[in-house]
C-alpha cells in the first residue's frame, strides 16, 4: 500500500537543535517527535518538508532557510548534498569536532553506564581534505540527473559516469569530477579512464541487464608515493582490457601496481576473486615508523595513513609498555599494531579471523626483521580459549580493535578470566564500545578516553579506551 500524502506535512520555523547518527542533523516537530534532516548544521532555523513519518520520528528535508547557523561554512566540493559521502562538509571543523566528542560521550554514559574519567580532548586529523590512501568507484550507464538537466531540453548525450552510488540507489552513479577525499593523481587517473572509456566506445556496466565491460575501479596511495591501481572488468573482452591498462600505464608511469579482475557475478566484491597482475608488483608498501607494510588490492589497512600513525601512538600510550610484558593483540588485521608495539614489549600475540590478513602480517614481520611477534589464523571467540593462553603465555596486556559489533560476549568473558592488568580497546563504533565496556565493569576500571577523527567531514569517530583491574 503506498503511502499517504497526509504523511507529508510542512513544518515552519524549526530550530535545527543537534547532529544525529549517520550524518543528519536533530529537530524537533511541534507534536514533540523527532526529525532527521541530512544537509542541515545545528542552529539553521528551516521550514522542513517530512517525507516520512514513523511512530516516533519523521524525515524531511529543508525547504527554506530562514537562519543560518553561525557553524556553517561553504561546501567545497561541487557534489555536496547530492553524493553523500562528506556529510557535514557545510559545518567548521571545530564543531564537527565538538559533536564526535559528544557522541563517544553519549554512549558511554547513557549505553555504559560505567564510572568515567575526564575525556581527553579528541584528536582532530592535520588533513581535512584528501585523506583517504583508498577510493572506489563505480562505472554505470545509468548517470544519475540533476534536477537541472532533467528539465533541459538539450540532448545529454551518452549517460555514462564513473563515480559513486547515489545513497539507496543501487543503480544510479553519480558522476564524479573532483573529489576531495584522496590527493591528485587520483581525480587525474579517474578522469582519464572515464574520457578514454568514452573516445573508445568501451561499454560501462548496466547493472539492470547485468552487461558491459567496465565494473569498478580502485585506487590505494601510500605515503611513500606509491600508487595501485586495480579495475574490475565485467566481461572477458581481451583486446579492450589491454587496450586501457596500456594506456593507463603509458599515461601515468607513477603507477607501481597495475591489476584487474574479471567479475561476471552479480556482486562486485573482489575478496573471492582471483586479481590478476598486469604491470609492476602486486602491492605497495606504506611506511611508518622505520617499518614496512605490504598492502594487496583485498588488504584492510587503515584508510586515513596520518592518523592511523596518531592512532597507534595513542594506544602505545595507553598500554604503557615497559618491555617485559607479554601482549596479546586481538583482531589483529595484518598486524600493524601488533608491530607497532613490539619494540616496547618481550612478546607480541596477533589474533585474526582473516587468513589473508593473517598472511600479510607475517610477511611484514619478516620484512621488518620483527622476531618477537607470532600470528594466528582462527574465530577469536574459538581460538582464544584456556588451551592458547595456556600455549602462549597469560597476557600482561591485550590491545583489541574489533569491528563495528563489537567484541564477542565469549572473548569479554574470556579477558575476564585471565584478568591481564590492563585492556586498550580500541573502538570504530562507541556504541558497541560502550556496550562492551559495561559487560567488564565488574572487573575493569576506564582510566583513560580519547577519541580520533580518522574521517573528517563525516560523522564517524573512533575511539581509545585503557581499562585497568580493580
Amino acid at each position: 500500500m503506498g503511502r499517504k500524502n497526509t504523511d507529508k506535512v510542512v513544518f515552519h520555523q524549526i530550530p535545527v537543535l543537534d547532529a544525529g547518527a549517520k550524518g543528519v542533523s536533530v529537530a524537533k516537530a511541534p507534536d514533540g517527535k523527532v526529525i532527521f534532516i541530512p544537509n542541515v548544521v545545528p542552529g539553521d532555523v528551516v521550514d522542513v518538508q517530512t517525507f516520512k513519518k514513523r511512530k516516533a520520528y519523521y524525515e524531511g528535508k529543508a525547504v527554506k532557510f530562514h537562519e543560518l547557523s553561525e557553524h556553517r561554512i561553504e561546501p567545497i566540493c561541487d557534489h555536496f548534498g547530492v553524493c553523500g559521502g562528506c556529510k557535514w562538509q557545510n559545518m567548521k571543523y571545530s564543531q564537527q569536532l565538538y559533536y564526535k566528542q559528544n557522541e563517544v560521550k553519549n554512549h558511554l554514559q547513557r549505553i555504559g553506564k560505567v564510572e568515567l574519567p575526564e575525556f581527553e580532548t579528541i584528536l582532530g586529523s592535520e588533513k581535512q581534505f584528501f585523506y583517504r590512501n583508498k577510493m572506489e568507484f563505480s562505472f554505470s550507464n545509468a548517470r544519475w540527473l540533476t534536477e537541472k538537466e532533467i528539465g533541459s531540453t538539450e540532448d545529454l548525450g551518452n549517460r555514462n559516469a564513473l563515480g559513486f552510488h547515489i545513497p539507496k540507489m543501487w543503480d544510479k552513479i553519480l558522476d564524479i569530477q573532483k573529489c576531495y577525499l584522496q590527493e591528485d593523481p587520483s581525480n587525474a587517473i579517474r578522469n582519464e579512464i572515464r574520457d578514454f572509456a568514452n573516445e573508445h566506445n568501451l561499454a560501462f556496466f548496466n547493472p539492470r541487464e547485468q552487461s558491459g565491460l567496465l565494473r569498478t575501479f580502485m585506487i590505494r596511495t601510500a605515503s611513500t608515493g606509491e600508487i595501485m591501481v586495480l579495475i574490475q572488468f565485467f566481461e572477458n573482452d581481451k583486446k579492450n582490457r589491454e587496450l586501457i591498462l596500456d594506456h593507463l600505464y603509458e599515461k601515468f608511469p607513477q603507477i607501481t601496481s597495475l591489476q584487474y579482475v574479471v567479475n561476471s557475478k552479480q556482486n562486485d566484491t573482489i575478496y573471492d576473486q582471483d586479481i590478476k597482475l598486469y604491470k609492476g608488483r602486486d602491492y605497495i608498501l606504506e611506511e611508518m615508523e622505520g617499518l614496512k607494510f605490504s598492502i594487496n588490492a583485498k588488504s584492510f589497512y587503515q584508510t586515513n595513513s596520518d592518523q592511523a600513525y596518531e592512532l597507534y601512538k595513542i594506544t602505545r600510550d595507553f598500554a604503557g609498555l615497559a618491555g617485559d610484558e607479554t601482549v596479546y593483540d586481538l583482531y589483529t588485521g595484518t598486524g600493524t599494531i601488533a608491530q607497532f608495539v613490539s619494540k616496547k614489549a618481550k612478546k607480541v600475540i596477533g589474533v585474526e579471523s582473516v587468513p589473508e590478513a593473517i598472511l600479510d602480517a607475517k610477511t611484514n614481520a619478516e620484512r621488518n626483521n620483527i622476531t618477537n611477534c607470532e600470528f594466528f589464523v582462527g574465530d577469536m571467540k574459538v581460538v582464544f580459549n584456556e588451551a592458547f593462553i595456556a600455549q602462549h603465555g597469560k597476557p600482561d596486556v591485550i590491545i583489541t580493535d574489533p569491528p563495528r559489533d563489537g567484541m564477542h560476549k565469549d572473548v569479554i568473558d574470556q579477558i575476564l578470566k585471565i584478568a591481564p592488568k590492563k585492556v586498550v580497546y580500541v573502538s570504530c563504533n562507541s556504541a558497541t564500545q560502550a556496550r562492551d565496556l559495561a559487560l567488564m565493569d565488574e572487573k575493569y576500571k576506564v582510566t583513560r578516553v580519547r577519541p580520533v577523527d580518522m574521517f573528517p567531514q563525516t560523522h564517524h569517530v573512533e575511539n581509545v579506551v585503557l581499562l585497568e583491574l580493580r
